[in-house]
């Protein structure tokens, strides 16, 4: 990630899923599971900034 999509509050999980190089719905399985953390917002799921960063520290230290 570069330092200007860092800025980004929030992604969608289609965005997580580019980002990343995984499929979408690896994404929703990752969220479903409660590996990576949403907020919903209406109907929809976002990844915070914050919640993206969790995740990859987590799977930084497991690896």
């Amino acid at each position: 990630m570069n330092n200007q999509d860092s800025s980004r509050d929030a992604y969608k999980p289609e965005e997580i899923a580019t980002r990343l190089s995984i499929s979408r719905a690896h994404v929703y399985r990752l969220l479903d599971r409660g590996e990576l953390k949403s907020i919903k917002i209406g109907r929809s799921r976002r990844v915070t900034n914050s919640q993206l960063h969790n995740f990859l520290a987590v799977k930084e230290q497991h690896s």
